[in-house]
């Protein structure tokens, strides 16, 4: 197969990866494009992903991690040049379901999140969470607005909402996660998201014609009220929801996602340039706890119920 194709020099354009790091991604692709042996390698990984339909893309890393040895390229770097070169299988798939060109390069914005991520936190320029990517190739995850989202079931016992919405245990719902984009989580930028997710998920409407977001995050914890200043765009956030489930954890396993590459450090050594920074440290040196939460909104098309 040919890797260096026309759509791949277009992801590198749209993606609007650093120059360095294009030049980096276009090299690699090159090299597997001259080498037979690397191309045979880096193909089988490609159809079994993404034949009959993308699966399991955890199957494939391995033996990308290991062409990335053998051609002495870092693997994360390996992993974001096959996400590059799977977009164009996963653009003609979107063409042929009737989706757009502008969500299909919405979706696939992820890749440079990611990368952004990589680069902060293993300082290399590659996936280092491509595990996570199957659910895009697959077309069941879509970035509409701010957030992605997904099909999803609801996983707790029933229950009725102080709004007076009942909610059954297996009712379809649609599941939701928050990108390291960068924007804010506004109220405006929140708003716009739900609303077309709203459209885009016409047949998840109950036939009250009202739709279920659902999302677990570690910005749905309950004690983040305790510590977070009170303009806080996550507080805002978690005002959208009713939080069903919060719990504490001993470990703040998402540090890297407040502090980048200091989170995989001590505590101490975390900067406190931001207040959100400043808050969760002092918050774990005192000694107590951050966690994760999981919560639910109920929209009717224009606004939240509550």
């Amino acid at each position: 197969m040919k890797i260096y194709t026309e759509h791949f020099k277009e992801s590198l354009k749209k993606l609007a990866f650093p120059e360095h790091a294009s030049e980096l991604f276009a090299k690699t692709a090159q090299k597997l494009d001259k080498n037979q042996i690397y191309n045979s390698w880096f193909e089988k990984a490609v159809n079994k992903f993404m034949y009959p339909k993308a699966h399991d893309i955890k199957a494939c890393l391995g033996t990308l991690s290991r062409l990335g040895v053998a051609s002495f390229t870092h693997p994360f770097t390996m992993h974001a040049v096959f996400l590059i070169a799977c977009g164009e299988i996963m653009h003609e798939r979107y063409r042929e379901a009737g989706l757009s060109d502008e969500l299909f390069w919405d979706t696939l914005m992820d890749i440079r999140y990611k990368y952004d991520e990589c680069v902060d936190c293993k300082g290399v320029d590659g996936v280092f969470v491509a595990f996570w990517y199957t659910g895009f190739y697959s077309l069941e995850r879509f970035a509409l607005g701010r957030f992605q989202f997904e099909y999803s079931d609801f996983g707790h016992d029933d229950m009725v909402l102080p709004s007076g919405v009942k909610l059954t245990r297996g009712e379809r719902t649609i599941g939701f996660h928050i990108p390291s984009s960068g924007i804010p989580l506004t109220d405006e930028v929140r708003l716009d998201a739900y609303k077309k997710a709203y459209e885009f998920f016409k047949d998840c409407r109950r036939d009250d014609g009202l739709m279920i977001f659902e999302c677990g995050s570690w910005l749905l914890y309950k004690g983040h009220r305790e510590f977070l200043p009170p303009k806080s765009n996550i507080l805002r956030f978690m005002d959208d929801f009713e939080i069903i489930h919060s719990e504490e954890r001993d470990k703040f396993n998402d540090a890297w996602r407040v502090f980048g590459k200091y989170g995989y450090m001590k505590p101490k050594k975390w900067p406190e340039d931001t207040s959100l920074r400043k808050a969760f440290k002092q918050r774990v040196l005192s000694g107590k706890k951050t966690g994760h939460g999981n919560g639910v909104i109920v929209f009717d098309g224009e606004k939240i119920i509550k």
